[in-house]
């Protein structure tokens, strides 16, 4: 059982998922959203949360850092879970998609779903993606 886990977070490493997600995303989230990148309040990365290897959960986290001489308190957080499920700029049904493609042929997947923002501290949230893996 060991073993599933070290594989799956050797493979889906901080190399894998910033690819997945690079930093000129954020401008591009920014500018979709608001039409300019500059008032952006925060960088969005994506990182490796943890694997359960019992119930077969994969978590990773989209992880909201508060830019210098931004206020991310004053922005609203707390509705992106929702626009993060279904936006094409961070496609995150395409991350889950290129998940399984990384891990095939270990696992498939059964599901998904991103959690509700969590505030770590004053200048970094997380919004966890929830990755439901079954034996292929």
């Amino acid at each position: 059982m060991h073993d599933n886990t070290a594989a799956v977070s050797d493979i889906i490493n901080d190399g894998f998922l910033k690819e997945l997600l690079p930093p000129e995303k954020t401008d591009e989230f920014f500018d979709a959203l608001y039409g300019g990148a500059e008032v952006g309040a925060f960088d969005i990365s994506l990182h490796f949360a943890g694997f359960d290897e019992k119930q077969r959960l994969l978590q990773l986290e989209f992880r909201l850092t508060e830019r210098p001489g931004k206020c991310m308190a004053c922005n609203l957080t707390y509705g992106l879970p929702e626009v993060f499920s279904r936006h094409p700029i961070i496609n995150a049904a395409g991350i889950v998609d290129a998940v399984v493609q990384a891990l095939n042929p270990r696992f498939k997947v059964r599901d998904w779903s991103i959690g509700s923002t969590q505030t770590v501290s004053s200048t970094v949230n997380v919004i966890p993606l929830f990755i439901s893996l079954e034996d292929a």
